[in-house]
């Protein structure tokens, strides 16, 4: 990745190891502000131990912000790299917040303010942002209507996202790789 300004999406599967290479690009950045769009819950020991993990890899003297207002850390005036990890997380709170899962009347406008809003302040940033996502297209069809509709709105969020930045990464196995 190009260090010292624009912005990266990095994309895998489970388990592809595309959050630990997104923090490798900040290797010797003293101050980094780590975005966590997840939401420790203490009813999902399983959840709670992969946050565990993600927090014992990253420097003590990063910055670790939780919230899904991801266009308020890009406009804030601050000049400090940021690294959000992950857009697969926040999309689902996204959605889950606009009432997707319960067909709410509206939630699709709701989720359309909040992908254009968030691609909007990436491309006015000047931040370096490296942002970490899933990629859920090259899998089978999900079984179930919510599981086609997170998949369908995650793909559409990680194209608008990819055009907005400078690189887009995909990481199979540890390895990551350039697409653009």
């Amino acid at each position: 990745m190009t260090r010292g300004h624009g912005a990266a999406l990095v994309l895998g599967g489970a388990r592809s190891g595309k959050s630990s290479w997104a923090e490798s690009q900040f290797d010797g950045v003293a101050d980094v502000e780590y975005v966590a769009t997840s939401q420790s819950r203490a009813d999902d020991p399983e959840w709670v131990e992969r946050v565990a993990l993600h927090r014992a890899r990253r420097p003590d003297a990063w910055r670790t912000t939780e919230t899904t207002d991801l266009a308020s850390v890009l406009r804030a005036d601050d000049a400090t790299p940021v690294l959000i990890d992950c857009l697969a997380v926040w999309l689902d709170r996204v959605l889950m917040t606009a009432g997707a899962w319960g067909d709410a009347p509206g939630w699709r406008d709701a989720v359309e303010t909040q992908v254009t809003d968030l691609v909007a302040a990436l491309e006015d940033t000047d931040r370096e942002v490296v942002l970490v996502s899933n990629e859920v297209g090259s899998g089978i069809v999900p079984a179930t209507a919510s599981g086609r509709l997170y998949r369908d709105e995650l793909g559409r969020l990680n194209a608008r996202v990819a055009a907005a930045v400078d690189e887009v990464w995909f990481c199979i196995a540890g390895v990551a790789r350039r697409l653009a």
